[in-house]
């Protein structure tokens, strides 16, 4: 990036980014697919999972995520930490963020929580931030079983 273009980050380009990435997140947990869907470029890609579960699409993004996430029978929190964003020219940036999540699959039965890193792209349109790509490698994961004594409590946002 040249010193021009470094004169035009702003904390409020930060912020935009950094407030991108919570919206996706909490998106994603509530099942708000056509939210979700608003926060991406239309030529967006993903790669999550180590890069098991790739797309090049937005409609196969949201595809992926609306099948094997929904429901009352799949519980998630998703939150990212620690964002270290870089602009890279007057209109894009990355970002890489710390993944915390734990899953309840609760038609197996089982907790899945863990950690991993998110690596992202962004590009500003219209005045709007989006990503551009989106996708972790995880640190580790744990899978635990849940016992018969497992209950849900309260699930207000999942239709």
């Amino acid at each position: 990036m040249t010193e021009d273009e470094d004169s035009r980050v702003t904390w409020e380009d930060l912020e935009a980014i950094q407030q991108l990435k919570a919206r996706y997140f909490r998106h994603l947990d509530t099942n708000a697919w056509d939210d979700l869907r608003g926060l991406f470029t239309d030529t967006a890609s993903a790669s999550y999972s180590d890069g098991d579960h790739s797309f090049d699409s937005l409609d196969a993004i949201i595809e992926f995520l609306e099948s094997s996430m929904s429901g009352r029978q799949f519980l998630s929190m998703h939150t990212g930490h620690h964002p270290e964003i870089t602009l890279t020219g007057a209109d894009t940036a990355e970002g890489i963020w710390y993944l915390h999540d734990t899953v309840y699959a609760l038609e197996h039965r089982i907790r899945i929580s863990g950690n991993g890193i998110y690596h992202d792209r962004y590009q500003r349109v219209e005045g709007r931030w989006l990503i551009t790509h989106t996708g972790y490698r995880r640190i580790f994961e744990v899978l635990e079983p849940l016992g018969p004594e497992f209950k849900v409590t309260r699930n207000n946002y999942i239709d």
